[in-house]
Parts: C-alpha cells; structure tokens; sequence
C-alpha cells in the first residue's frame, strides 16, 4: 500500500523540531509517525500525517523546506521476528534494497505498520503483497 510522507530539512540547532510541530500545531494535523535523523549540520524529520497536503502547505507557509513523497506502507505482525519474516526476509530474497524505514504500533492490538523506501517500489510493493495473502 502507498502512504505520503512530508520530509522537513531544517538546521540541527536546539528548538527546530519545537518549531516544526509549532508550525502543525495550527492546522490540527495528526502525526501518526515521525522519525528524526541528523547529522552534524542538519537534520531530517519524516512525517506521515492524517492530512499531508495540508501539513505540507503549512511548513511551506512557515518558511520550511518540505517534500512530499510517496512511500510504500505495510501492517506486519507485532510479535518476535516479524519484521525479519514479514518483510526484510522477502524484500532481500527478491534483491530489493531498504534504503529506511520505520515503524509504529497499530490501534489494532498484534500489529504494527512499517513505513518504508526502497530501490524498487513497485517489486517491493508485489513482494510484501505476496507474504500476506
């Protein structure tokens, strides 16, 4: 399943991510996930929202540098190995390469839902597709 995830670059300086969520705070966007990388001179927030468009568009208005992508999404088992067998044992059989992801819990008790990026979307798509069916 595909899933729009708004990236935010912003310097790695104390009160940025403070600033991001200020930004959201106005809009009542829901984060439903968010990851934070960085290095020594900026950082990466991914998020995946209830609403990215508008999300989006209120980043922008705040003088962000955003991105909208589209990612592959897939609900895996919340139990010992399920990432390994539900998705990087398929993907790494079939010569997809995880270039990130990351992962949150479902409301629905025994799942998880993993965001991710690929080398090749659309095998990974079909691959994943092919381990719950």
């Amino acid at each position: 399943m595909k899933i729009k995830q708004v990236s935010v670059f912003a310097e790695n300086e104390q009160g940025r991510l403070l600033a991001i969520l200020k930004a959201l705070e106005i809009t009542c966007v829901n984060l439903r996930a968010i990851s934070v990388s960085e290095n020594a001179d900026f950082g990466i927030v991914r998020m995946i929202m209830d609403n990215p468009e508008k999300g989006a568009a209120a980043l922008k208005q705040a003088g962000f540098t955003e991105r909208t992508d589209t990612l592959l999404t897939a609900e895996i088992p919340d139990v010992p190995n399920g990432l390994l067998k539900s998705v990087v044992q398929p993907l790494s059989d079939g010569k997809v390469n995880i270039d990130y992801f990351y992962a949150f819990l479902e409301q629905e008790a025994g799942t998880a839902r993993i965001v991710l990026k690929t080398s090749d979307d659309e095998k990974a798509e079909m691959l994943l597709k092919a381990c719950t069916t």
